[in-house]
Parts: structure tokens; C-alpha cells; sequence
């Protein structure tokens, strides 16, 4: 098992803590996939979000979350049925996690659960050394959050992404012009208390550069769900680039470059991030 968390961790360029806290979350992130997998909750569920675009596609920023669509709605699931299978994989490895529910203050259909476990020992397993590890804060936890739809906006396609290590497995995921459409709702309907979600934009870049096709019906399912599509008629090219248009009228470049910098291995791609850089790579969307 250490040789298959030592390839693992060979793909990072680790020389600071916070280089290795990062790989070891991915790390975590990664066997925590294999233990879904294992225990069939990709034959209910599907990946999305910003990790998924990490782990499987190459997005050139971290991530901490773990987002999961059910393929069809199903209140009766219960995503604390996984936690077993989540902490026997992990153990596997060498790593000590714990699993919790997270109580709903409102009633949604989305379930939330963290992984929990102690940095500095978990930093053990994958081998860091004791400089660096004497740099890590007493007792402090990282956490990756695992959240899932159970009432998903249809007019989605999925596919089976395959990964290699830590042993060769399948993860179901979104289709990218469908994760591109979950992005853009994020962006235009998102309210993150009172702040910008920088993450949303590095990602808008990422796609425009890479897979600028953005399914326009899922963004519409999306926001009929959440209610920022009332209308009868179907949201069009037209409408959607408005709305889009205004979102960036109305961005804090500062604020959206200060939350996403401790994702990014490269602050110097933020430099030219301004309402006339956004206005402009937005033409390249490509509406399918």
C-alpha cells in the first residue's frame, strides 16, 4: 500500500507545508473515490464540481470538496451509509479518518458529511519529513466535505472516467459542457454570504480555455430549480450572455483574486484578471 501512496505523491512538487497538506487532501480525496467506487455508489451517484475538474480533468488549481449528484431523485437516500466503506479504504492506506454527518439547519435535498482526521499524522503516512511536519499546528484537522443531490436538475449526460492509482478504478462523472453549465449557475446565482467565490472564476477561465462547450438546457434546469428562471419560455443564448455580462459588471476583481490565491500554484495568472478580461474570454463560450 506505501508503495502506491508513494506514486501518488510522486506527481506533486512538494517543498513547503502547505505544498504537502495540499497533496495529502488530494491523496484523501483520491481513496476515497476507490472506497465509493468499491461500494457501488457510482451506480446512484455521479461527480461534479471543482474537484472533479482536478481530479479527472487537469484543472490547474486545488480543491477541497467532494460534490456528488444522485442520477435521478431519491429522498430516501441516506449518504451515512458510505461512511463504513469510506473509513475501511482509507484505513487500508494507513490513514486514521473519521466520518460526520453534518445536521441541516434548513431542509434541503442535499446531504453533507465531512472526513476528518489529524494532519500532522496523517502526514506520517505518506512519508513527510520531520521539518516539515514541525511546521504543522498542534491538533490542526484537515476536513474534506462530501455533499450530495438527492434531488438533481435533469438534462444531464454522464460518463466513466477512469483512474490508475492508488489501484485502476472508474468514477462516474458529468459530462463537461454539463459541469460547465453546474459552473455557470454558480456564477450567476451563487449568494456566498457576502463574498466572491474566486474559485468560480479561475474555473470560468479554465473552461474557456479548454472546454468551452456549456450545455444551455442543464443551466436552465439548474435555475428553474433554485428559482432564478421563472419565466415560461426557455432561457436563451441571448438572455444567458446577459446575465453573464451583468455578473461580471458587478464582480470585486480584489475579492475574487484574494479568495482563489490559495488554490493556485501560479498567482502571477491573476494579473490580469479585470471586467474587460472576463467581458472578452466570455465570447469563446461555446452553447451547445
Amino acid at each position: 500500500m506505501q508503495d502506491a501512496i508513494t506514486q501518488m505523491l510522486s506527481k506533486y512538487e512538494c517543498k513547503s507545508a502547505d505544498d504537502y497538506v495540499h497533496a495529502l487532501r488530494e491523496i484523501l480525496q483520491e481513496i476515497a473515490l476507490l472506497g465509493l467506487w468499491r461500494s457501488k455508489f457510482f451506480e446512484k451517484a455521479a461527480f461534479y464540481g471543482g474537484t472533479s475538474l482536478r481530479i479527472l480533468y487537469g484543472l490547474d488549481r486545488f480543491s477541497e470538496d467532494l460534490d456528488f449528484s444522485l442520477m435521478e431523485p431519491m429522498a430516501a437516500f441516506e449518504l451515512e451509509r458510505y461512511s463504513n466503506a469510506l473509513v475501511k479504504e482509507l484505513a487500508a492506506f494507513g490513514f486514521e479518518v473519521k466520518v460526520e454527518g453534518k445536521r441541516k439547519s434548513v431542509e434541503t435535498a442535499v446531504q453533507s458529511a465531512f472526513l476528518k482526521a489529524n494532519t500532522a499524522r496523517q502526514l506520517l503516512v505518506i512519508q513527510t519529513g520531520e521539518d516539515i511536519i514541525r511546521q504543522i499546528p498542534p491538533g490542526q484537522i484537515v476536513r474534506i466535505k462530501l455533499e450530495i443531490d438527492t434531488d438533481p436538475p435533469g438534462k444531464f449526460t454522464t460518463e466513466n472516467k477512469y483512474l490508475l492509482k492508488p489501484i485502476p478504478f472508474s468514477v462516474r462523472t458529468y459530462v463537461l459542457p454539463d459541469l460547465f453549465a453546474g459552473k455557470m449557475h454558480a456564477l450567476l446565482c451563487r449568494r456566498w454570504k457576502n463574498r466572491v467565490k474566486g474559485r468560480d472564476w479561475y474555473d470560468l477561465v479554465w473552461y474557456c480555455a479548454y472546454h468551452p462547450d456549456m450545455h444551455l438546457a442543464h443551466l436552465e434546469e439548474r435555475m428553474r430549480q433554485s428559482e432564478h428562471w421563472k419565466k415560461a419560455a426557455p432561457l436563451d443564448a441571448k438572455t444567458f450572455n446577459e446575465l453573464l455580462l451583468n455578473a461580471i459588471g458587478s464582480l470585486d476583481i480584489n475579492q475574487a483574486k484574494e479568495e482563489v490565491l490559495p488554490f493556485v500554484r501560479e498567482p502571477a495568472a491573476l494579473d490580469i484578471w479585470s471586467q474587460e478580461f472576463f467581458q472578452e474570454i466570455i465570447k469563446k463560450v461555446q452553447i451547445v
